[in-house]
């Protein structure tokens, strides 16, 4: 029997490996030659796909982010529900995913803390897109008369600022805490009545 061909070397393949890279070494000590060791490749091999240390590092934070934003999406253009029941279930599914992933695998999350630390211009875009999908459930319940919003996109950031504790990983050591989920409760309700006013 002739042996399997090797895995076609992908992007994707590249970064998932690099994530068990960074959860073995961690940030500081995780090199492209590790990844590319780990692939059963070539060092250059890596860097066809990702033309720098930074540029890879900054991807795989990319996707980590971006891991969020199909199912929030999703709730935002959930134009079948009304927007006071969108906004609470959007604010609830970014706090339960942002625990799942400090509570996890938190080898990984410390990981991604350094790398989002060294990209903020990733982190600026992800955050721009979250405000956004806010300031649709926003935009929406204004138009329908629910919320009293009269700057949606601006109503948008101020609940993103009102929420930070249940979604910054600088927060992440307090979310696991006795009370954070009626605090996390309370935030909400405030939210949706400053709306409705």
């Amino acid at each position: 029997m002739a042996p399997m061909p090797p895995e076609t070397l992908t992007a994707e393949r590249i970064l998932e490996t690099t994530e068990e890279v960074l959860r073995r070494y961690g940030p500081a000590k995780a090199t492209v030659v590790d990844v590319a060791r780990a692939l059963g490749v070539s060092h250059g091999s890596v860097y066809r796909h990702f033309r720098t240390k930074a540029a890879l590092r900054e991807a795989v934070t990319q996707r980590w982010l971006d891991q969020a934003h199909a199912e929030l999406s999703a709730l935002a253009e959930d134009g079948g529900r009304p927007a006071q029941a969108r906004l609470r279930a959007w604010l609830e599914a970014l706090f339960a995913a942002k625990r799942r992933k400090a509570g996890g695998d938190p080898e990984l999350f410390a990981t991604y803390m350094a790398l989002t630390e060294e990209h903020s211009s990733v982190v600026a875009e992800h955050v721009a897109v979250m405000v956004g999908l806010l300031t649709r459930i926003i935009r929406d319940g204004t138009a329908g008369g629910e919320f009293a919003a009269g700057d949606p996109e601006a109503a948008a950031q101020a609940v993103w600022d009102a929420t930070v504790r249940f979604h910054d990983p600088a927060y992440a050591a307090e979310w696991f805490t006795p009370g954070i989920d009626a605090a996390f409760s309370a935030v909400n309700d405030l939210i949706l009545r400053g709306l409705r006013a």
